[in-house]
């Protein structure tokens, strides 16, 4: 018997559509109750209660209380950036398409992976920052390069302060969409609740996309996006 990981364990409990489809609803880094997320696997309640304790035994999500209500999330965003992955996986190996990832051109262009942005404009801000030196690769790691910590600081964002927490500051994603890399990490979220406070974008209603603003668009190519 190999003694190492339980990759199929993990694979195992992610493997069943309906558990994938809760898993799936919770990308955008939400809670829902029981019911929602029966709803969301197109099952009976009591199915829904059975896959939600394998789900919480596997460490993939976790419960919250408020009330008489029991609220169900991703258990932390190395969940959602492995369903990010095999997502990429998915759309390369099964049926063939021009273009991978979503057909809906918002979920393309932005959408919310967990607590970060992705999508075609996430990926594009990364690149930016590698080419200007606000962030560097280290081997197969992102990190922190010498212009970033002034960078970031005109946005409000404190690098150092994010450095003390146990999350990593700086970690690439795989983008299902692009086939390339998007920020997440600490910095990540930081800098998505940043787009949100300034309204240079908001979620779409009822779907993980995330729609710019012109205003937005315009403010976000100027200081995320390298100069044309």
């Amino acid at each position: 018997m190999h003694d190492g990981l339980d990759i199929a364990r993990v694979g195992s409990l992610v493997g069943d559509p309906a558990r994938a489809n809760m898993l799936m609803a919770l990308m955008d880094g939400g809670a829902l109750t029981a019911s929602e997320l029966a709803l969301e696997a197109g099952v009976g309640l009591p199915t829904a209660s059975s896959h939600l304790s394998r789900l919480m035994d596997g460490g993939l999500l976790r419960l919250a209380s408020q009330g008489r209500h029991r609220y169900y999330s991703l258990s932390g965003p190395r969940v959602a950036a492995m369903l990010e992955s095999i997502m990429g996986v998915a759309s390369s190996v099964g049926p063939q398409r021009a273009r991978p990832g979503p057909r809906d051109a918002d979920m393309r262009e932005a959408r919310l992976c967990y607590d970060h942005l992705a999508g075609e404009h996430a990926v594009a801000m990364l690149e930016g920052f590698l080419s200007r030196d606000i962030l560097s690769e280290s081997g197969e790691a992102i990190v922190l390069g010498p212009a970033g910590p002034a960078f970031f600081a005109g946005f409000g964002i404190d690098t150092a302060a994010l450095a003390g927490r146990r999350r990593p500051v700086c970690r690439s994603c795989l983008d299902w969409s692009v086939r390339r890399s998007h920020l997440a990490g600490s910095l990540g979220a930081a800098i998505l609740d940043h787009i949100f406070a300034e309204k240079w974008a908001r979620r779409q209603a009822g779907s993980r996309a995330v729609r710019f603003t012109p205003p937005g668009r315009q403010a976000f190519e100027k200081l995320l996006l390298p100069p044309r």
